[in-house]
C-alpha cells in the first residue's frame, strides 16, 4: 500500500523529480532567441501546448515581458496532435510555412522543431529547404529533451552559422557579443545596451544582435567580426568556438555580464589587449568611467554605512549574473558573500572558472559557499542555513525573505513574476549604482 502525504518523513529526497527549476527547455530557449532578434519570425514545429506554455514559462517569467508580435498567441504553430505522431506532420508543417510567409512580415523565419518531429523522424530539413530560394529561413532542432533554455540559444546560433553565415572581408572595429540569451537573463536589454555603449567608447561597433530594428543584418554580418566576447563562464562559448573553427574569429570569455567600475575595466583591458588597441586612450577611458561612477558611489556612503553596515549576502541566479553581483558588492562595496548559489545547470567542465571567481578573485577574507543547485526545495533549504540579511534572488525566494522582517529581497534573476524590467541594468560602469539603488532603497529612511 503507497504511504499517505503526511507519513512521508520530512526528509526524504527523490532526485528524480526537481522543484520549479530556473529556465525551460531547449525549445523555448531557441523561442525566445528568436523573438529577441528583430523581424525574426519563429514558426513552431510542435504541439500547441509548447507555445502557449513558453507564454508563461519565459516570456512572463523574465520579469513579465510580452513575446512581441510574433511571440506568444502571434506565433505560428503546426499544432500536431495524435493523428501526426502516427502519420507524421510534414505536410502540415509545408502549409504551415507557406502561408506564414504570406501572412506574416518577417525578415528571417526559423523553424523551431519540438519533441513530437524529433521522435517522429519528420525531415523537417527538406521541408524548409523548398522555401530557400523565397526567403531567408532556417531549421533549428530544439526538441525539449535536449536540454534547458540556455542550450536553445546555443542551437539557434548553430544552426545560424550553418545555415545561414557567409565569409565576409573582416571588418576593423566590429565585435560580436554572446552569452545573453533573452528573456532568460531578465537584464538582456539593459545590459547588452550598456555594454555597447561602453564598447563604443573605446571606437569600436558591438553587434549585440538583440534589441535593434536590424535584426538579420546584425546575424549575417557575425562573420565579419574582428573578435567575438563571451559575457558568461560557459553559456555561448560553443558558438564562440564553431566561428572560430569557421571563420577563424578569436574570441574571449569573461566570467559574466560586468557590473560596476571594477569588472567593466576589466572588459575594456581584456578587448583592447585581444585587438591590440593603443594603451593610452584605453587608459585615459578607464580613469575617466571609474571617476565618475566612484563620484557617484559617494552618494549613497551615509546610508549605507549608518543604516546598513557590511551586511551578509546570498545570491541566486545564473551563473553570469552571480559572478557579476557578487564581485561588485564584494569588491567595491564591502558587503560579506555568504552563499552564492549558481541555479543555471551549468556542466560541470566549466564550474572552475566560477569556483576560481567566487574565491581568488574576491577582495575580501571570508568566501562564499558556492553551491551548484537548480532544485528550488534544495536552494530553499541551503539558504535557511545561511545568514544574510540582503538576499538576491529570483521571486521564487521572496517566501524566503518575507518569513523573516530582517531580510532584504531584491529580485535580480530567472523567473521574475513580481518585477517588471523593461530597458534597466546593472551592467557596465554605471550598473552598480543601479544595483546599489534597488538595494539601498529597500531600507533607507531618515537618519
Amino acid at each position: 500500500m503507497a504511504a499517505k502525504i503526511d507519513e512521508i518523513p520530512e526528509d526524504v529526497i527523490y532526485p528524480e523529480v526537481m522543484e520549479a527549476p530556473r529556465y525551460s527547455c531547449a525549445l523555448a530557449g531557441a523561442y525566445s532567441t528568436a523573438v529577441g532578434i528583430y523581424g525574426a519570425v519563429p514558426i513552431l514545429h510542435s504541439g500547441l501546448g509548447c507555445g502557449i506554455g513558453q507564454l508563461f514559462g519565459q516570456f512572463y517569467a523574465g520579469s513579465q515581458n510580452a513575446g512581441g508580435p510574433q511571440g506568444g498567441t502571434s506565433t505560428p504553430c503546426s499544432g500536431l496532435v495524435e493523428e501526426h505522431v502516427i502519420f507524421g506532420g510534414e505536410d502540415k508543417l509545408r502549409r504551415l510555412i507557406k502561408s506564414s510567409i504570406e501572412l506574416m512580415q518577417g525578415d528571417l523565419y526559423a523553424v523551431l522543431s519540438g519533441c513530437v518531429p524529433s521522435l517522429t523522424g519528420d525531415d523537417v530539413e527538406s521541408v524548409v529547404k523548398e522555401f530557400r530560394e523565397q526567403v531567408p529561413i532556417i531549421n533549428v532542432k530544439t526538441a525539449g529533451f535536449l536540454g534547458n533554455s540556455y542550450e536553445g540559444y546555443e542551437l539557434f546560433f548553430e544552426a545560424v552559422i550553418d545555415q545561414l553565415l557567409k565569409e565576409l572581408p573582416i571588418k576593423k572595429g566590429l565585435v560580436n557579443v554572446f552569452g545573453v540569451v533573452p528573456y532568460q537573463h531578465i537584464w538582456w536589454k539593459g545590459n547588452l545596451r550598456a555594454i555597447k555603449e561602453d564598447l563604443q567608447k573605446l571606437g569600436l561597433e558591438a553587434n549585440i544582435i538583440f534589441t535593434e530594428f536590424s535584426g538579420l543584418e546584425n546575424l549575417i554580418k557575425i562573420p565579419a567580426a574582428e573578435l567575438n566576447i563571451v559575457l558568461s563562464p560557459w553559456n555561448g562559448l560553443r558558438v564562440a568556438k564553431k566561428l572560430q573553427e569557421r571563420f577563424n574569429t578569436p574570441f574571449i570569455t569573461l566570467p559574466g555580464v560586468p557590473v560596476g567600475p571594477k569588472q567593466t575595466t576589466r572588459l575594456i583591458r581584456e578587448v583592447s589587449q585581444a585587438l591590440y588597441l593603443p594603451a593610452e586612450p584605453v587608459e585615459e577611458l578607464i580613469a575617466r568611467e571609474e571617476r565618475h561612477s566612484y563620484r557617484f558611489e559617494e552618494y549613497f556612503g551615509d546610508v549605507m554605512i549608518l543604516a546598513f553596515p557590511q551586511p551578509y549576502f546570498s545570491v541566486v541566479a545564473d551563473s553570469g549574473t552571480a559572478v557579476g553581483i557578487t564581485q561588485f558588492l564584494t569588491n567595491e562595496v564591502g558587503y560579506l558573500p555568504d552563499k552564492v548559489i549558481i541555479a543555471d545547470g551549468m556542466p560541470e567542465e566549466n564550474r572552475e572558472m566560477i569556483l576560481r571567481e567566487l574565491s581568488e578573485n574576491l577582495e575580501c577574507i571570508i568566501k562564499p559557499d558556492v553551491i551548484f543547485e537548480q532544485d528550488s526545495h534544495l536552494i530553499r533549504e541551503n539558504l535557511k542555513r545561511g545568514h544574510s540579511l540582503v538576499l538576491l534572488a529570483s521571486s521564487l525566494e521572496w517566501p524566503i525573505a518575507s518569513e523573516s522582517s530582517a531580510i532584504i529581497h531584491i529580485t535580480v534573476s530567472f523567473p521574475s513574476f513580481n518585477r517588471l524590467i523593461l530597458d534597466q541594468n546593472y551592467a557596465g560602469y554605471r550598473g552598480g549604482l543601479r544595483l546599489m539603488e534597488d538595494i539601498v532603497s529597500k531600507y533607507c529612511g531618515p537618519l
